[in-house]
């Protein structure tokens, strides 16, 4: 597994106060009419997929909110592949608290699970050849540092993580400031010492002005093949470069295989099934 724990920060609680809130509203209706206030329930969180585990202490924590006597069982640890049937969990709780939070508990699970599983088969589907798998900011917004969890949890790894924490000039920065090189020289004027400037490019022309710029990766957007080819022999290794745009599974390993350092897909985030996780009471 490629990360750290997942923390409950006081954002992503926030989140998840708020996704319940959307949920139940004025209350659960249904639940309210037909359980037994006082009433306590027992209910497994079963795989119905072969799938890796992501989420599993956000799913938790919504249960917890609900009813913070909750005890949430794990049989498997974060990261896990779990295989169709497998038990994910047990959760102990009001019955009101499990069925009130089901729905908003599974969303998240199933969603970081998704994320996880699809960045699995993209890092396996290059197994063997030096280079990274990496996602994008294209992520719905409010989930972002939880989706990008589940990108390393899959083995994947995160690109920046927002526009404040990496330079990566594009190319509408480069259509609005005149060029790669004057984007560079500005840039280079002020930016901060030890970030890495990051330039896109679109073709072999480019590719030349950005290492005349000194850059210090360059992204070569939606190049074909025999192009990333000839870019990595161009640059020879003297910086790193990232190949993006149009990658899916059937041919993230031949762009893998033209010798690029990383490749980003957005598909990790934007595109990925949610796998398909069941709650049942006992």
């Amino acid at each position: 597994m490629n990360c750290a724990p997942l923390q409950i920060t006081t954002p992503i609680r926030r989140f998840l106060e708020e996704a319940l809130a959307e949920d139940i509203g004025c209350g659960d209706i249904t639940t309210l009419l037909t359980i037994d206030a006082q009433k306590r329930s027992e209910a497994l969180i079963v795989a119905k997929q072969d799938m890796l585990l992501a989420g599993a202490t956000l799913a938790a924590e919504v249960f917890r909110l609900s009813d913070s006597s909750t005890e949430f069982i794990l049989n498997c640890s974060e990261g896990d592949f779990i295989r169709k049937g497998e038990k994910i969990a047990k959760v102990q709780s009001s019955t009101h608290a499990l069925l009130s939070s089901e729905r908003v508990a599974l969303n998240i699970l199933q969603q970081l699970s998704g994320i996880a599983t699809l960045t699995l088969k993209y890092v396996e589907a290059v197994s063997g050849l030096s280079v990274k798998i990496l996602d994008t900011r294209k992520i719905m917004p409010g989930i972002r540092s939880m989706a990008k969890y589940a990108v390393r949890i899959g083995g994947g790894f995160n690109h920046r993580n927002a526009l404040y924490d990496g330079i990566l000039i594009k190319d509408n920065h480069i259509t609005a400031c005149g060029g790669i090189q004057n984007s560079l020289y500005r840039i280079r004027k002020s930016a901060p010492q030890l970030l890495k400037i990051e330039v896109e490019v679109k073709n072999i022309v480019e590719l030349h002005e950005a290492l005349s710029a000194e850059a210090d990766i360059i992204m070569l957007d939606n190049m074909d093949i025999e192009a990333m080819k000839e870019a990595v022999g161009i640059v020879d290794g003297r910086i790193p470069l990232e190949a993006s745009g149009n990658v899916n599974l059937e041919n993230v390993r031949s762009i893998a295989e033209t010798g690029v350092n990383m490749i980003s897909v957005g598909a990790l985030t934007h595109s990925a099934p949610a796998a398909d996780i069941s709650m049942q009471i006992r």
